[in-house]
């Protein structure tokens, strides 16, 4: 297959410290990308990137601060001068039925998965502009299509997520900036706020899951194209999992 070079690519990677975000931070480091690694645990994304090298600069930070945006996207401007690849994967859920949530709830999840995607992207695009084949990927879930029962608030903000990008495709394809989403299914991840560990790795055996190495060569996949072709949409999930 014809591929894009991503040698010398500069990318952010939110949600960096576990999961889909350090899967794919090390995809793109082998390809040749130059990664920031962002996430608040600061411990876990220093261990990155001494494993990574010095291809990938590590800064602790919380999406959901737009201060702290701020000063990440100036910050990689002034050493990078651009940005080819934002991709959104800061995320969380909460487990419970709706009739006996918290509102507490509701907003840390509201506020990372989609306020502080917005944030980040909105902060990211001057940096994007005029790169050829730049792209915003972000990360929304089998849930930002199917209701699931117990994510309520979560399959909503997974919606908005893909409403959001559908507009933002419209917005900024003349620009020739391109925007992707990635929809996986259940994943061997850290993911599932109050759910039992046990319950989770029961359904994940079952399911045969993703691992977080599938979800990021989906991601490097779309932006590997051709700058002309944008892959608009990834819906990945396990053979075994024939329900959302």
């Amino acid at each position: 297959m014809k591929m894009q070079d991503l040698t010398g690519k500069i990318a952010v990677v939110t949600g960096a410290s576990s999961g889909i975000g350090a899967a794919a931070a090390r995809l793109l480091v082998a390809e040749g990308v130059r990664v920031v690694l962002v996430a608040r645990r600061r411990e876990r994304i220093d261990a990155l990137a001494a494993e990574l090298g010095d291809s990938a600069t590590p800064i602790a930070m919380d999406v959901t601060d737009a201060g702290q945006v701020e000063a990440l996207f100036s910050r990689v401007r002034e050493t990078f001068g651009g940005l080819d690849l934002l991709f959104n994967n800061a995320g969380l859920g909460v487990f419970g039925d709706f009739a006996n949530s918290e509102p507490a709830d509701w907003r840390r999840m509201i506020d990372t998965n989609l306020l502080g995607l917005l944030t980040c992207t909105r902060t990211a695009i001057p940096l994007l502009r005029g790169r050829a084949g730049a792209m915003i990927a972000s990360v929304s879930s089998t849930g930002g299509r199917y209701g699931v029962e117990g994510w309520s608030v979560y399959c909503a903000t997974k919606y908005a997520v893909v409403g959001f990008h559908e507009t933002l495709r419209k917005e900024l394809g003349a620009d020739g900036i391109r925007v992707s989403v990635i929809e996986p299914g259940a994943v061997w991840t850290e993911f599932g706020h109050n759910v039992p560990a046990e319950a989770l790795r029961d359904r994940r055996q079952s399911l045969d899951a993703l691992t977080p190495e599938d979800v990021a060569q989906a991601l490097v996949y779309a932006f590997a194209q051709h700058p002309r072709v944008l892959v608009q949409e990834i819906l990945v999930r396990p053979v075994r999992q024939v329900a959302p």
